[in-house]
């Protein structure tokens, strides 16, 4: 496999994990479908993670931070188990040893949360009692802000036939970067679908609206890619 992948992060990039092949990690029980990667093995990359049942990595440091969003499954460490739904944002130092007794799916971002004073985040999205009106038909959850960096991630819901909030989307609110992971439901904005699975990076934002054309769950993280 190169050694990159989307590693351009001027550019837009889309992957649809959906229909992408398992492919093997370190771990003979781990798999994964990578989306961008940067330099690699143990660098900057964002991937769809597959641990077996009985699966386990021995204990290892995050030196530049961790973010998952449990999918399937429960994932744990440690310090805990994490059901489908959580939300982890491990920082800049933080050491665990993960394993999945059972099995689970995780969407990971690694090496990009440098930063020795941000907080260890854990939120259980499905108990989360935040969940705030965005736009109609649009709710919103907020995950990780913190004034010290630019980024703030979030999870969205929408009703069938509710559109993106632009507010949240356009250049000017994303015009660092946006990135979208549809963990249910389905988008389409006239010229195409994102389906369960897909995953979107645009630099400078999104000018085209989409729409849900089902009940519909996403990731939405913003204003990282700033150089």
């Amino acid at each position: 496999m190169s050694d990159s992948l989307n590693a351009d992060f001027t550019r837009p990039a889309a992957m649809d994990t959906a229909k992408m092949e398992w492919q093997a990690s370190p771990s003979a029980t781990v798999w994964r479908k990578r989306l961008d990667l940067v330099d690699g093995e143990f660098s900057r990359v964002t991937s769809v993670v597959r641990y077996d049942p009985q699966s386990r990595f021995h204990p290892h440091d995050h030196p530049q931070g961790e973010e998952i969003l449990v999918l399937e499954g429960t994932f744990s460490d440690e310090h805990g188990d994490y059901p489908a739904g959580t939300y982890l944002l491990n920082p800049q130092g933080f050491r665990h040893a993960p394993f999945s007794k059972d099995g689970c799916i995780i969407f990971v971002k690694l090496c990009q949360f440098a930063g020795t004073n941000r907080e260890h985040v854990v939120v259980d999205t499905n108990n989360a009692d935040s969940w705030r009106a965005a736009a109609p038909g649009a709710e919103e959850l907020l995950l990780y802000r913190d004034a010290g960096y630019p980024e703030d991630v979030r999870l969205l819901r929408l009703a069938p036939g509710a559109a993106l909030p632009p507010a949240l989307i356009d250049g000017e609110a994303a015009g660092g970067g946006l990135e979208m992971f549809i963990v249910s439901g389905r988008l389409s904005n006239g010229e195409g679908r994102l389906n369960a699975g897909a995953w979107l990076r645009e630099p400078y934002g999104l000018s085209s609206a989409f729409t849900a054309s089902a009940e519909t769950t996403l990731y939405l993280k913003r204003n990282h890619l700033r150089t």
